[in-house]
C-alpha cells in the first residue's frame, strides 16, 4: 500500500498561521518586559525561532529561545532545557510544538516548567489535533484538526518549502 499524503497545510498558509500566532502571542503578553519561547525539539524550536523573528519585528518584548529536550517516544525520561531554572523563574513562558497529537508530549513539558513558579504560562502548536489522550489543550493554534487515530500528521519546517500534510 502506498503512502499517501493529504495536504493540511501549504508553504504560504504555515507562515500566515505562524504570523497569527506570533501576534496572539505578543496580545496575551503586551505587558510583559520579557517572554520566554520554549520550543520542543526538533519541529517544535524551528517553529520558536520562526515566532521570535515575527515577534522581534512586531514588538519591543525581550524574547528568549529555550530548547526543550523531551523523548517523545518515552516522556518519562529526564528533559531538559537549555536555559536554568533561574532563567525562566517568574516569567511568560510559551511552550511551543508542531503538533498536539496525544497531548503526551506537551503534558509533560508543561509539568517541567511548573516545577518553578511562572507569571503566566500558555502553549502553542501548528496543528491541533482534535482526540487527545490527555487533558491538556493549545492556547495558540494554527489549525484544528478531526483526524482517525490511526492518521499521522507530519509538519516539515525545513528547507525551502514547509508543508504539513496527513499520512
Amino acid at each position: 500500500m502506498a503512502d499517501t499524503k493529504n495536504h493540511i497545510l501549504n508553504h504560504q498558509e504555515i507562515n500566515h498561521k505562524i504570523k497569527r500566532i506570533a501576534y496572539q502571542i505578543y496580545e496575551s503578553n503586551v505587558n510583559e518586559s520579557e517572554i520566554i519561547l520554549a520550543g520542543i525539539e526538533s519541529n517544535g524550536f524551528i517553529l520558536a525561532k520562526k515566532l521570535k523573528s515575527i515577534l522581534d519585528e512586531i514588538s519591543d518584548l525581550k524574547s528568549v529561545l529555550c530548547k526543550v529536550v523531551i523523548d517523545k517516544k518515552n516522556p518519562l525520561s529526564e528533559i531538559s532545557t537549555s536555559l536554568d531554572a533561574e532563567d525562566y523563574k517568574n516569567k511568560s513562558v510559551v511552550l511551543i510544538d508542531d503538533v498536539l497529537n496525544s497531548g503526551s508530549t506537551l503534558i509533560y513539558g508543561v509539568k517541567y516548567f511548573l516545577d518553578v513558579p511562572l507569571k503566566q504560562f500558555k502553549t502553542a502548536v501548528l496543528v491541533n489535533r482534535n482526540h487527545k489522550k490527555y487533558p491538556v489543550k493549545a492556547d495558540f493554534k494554527g489549525i484544528s484538526l478531526s483526524t482517525s487515530l490511526h492518521e499521522h500528521v507530519e509538519v516539515i519546517l525545513k528547507g525551502k518549502q514547509f508543508e504539513a500534510y496527513l499520512k
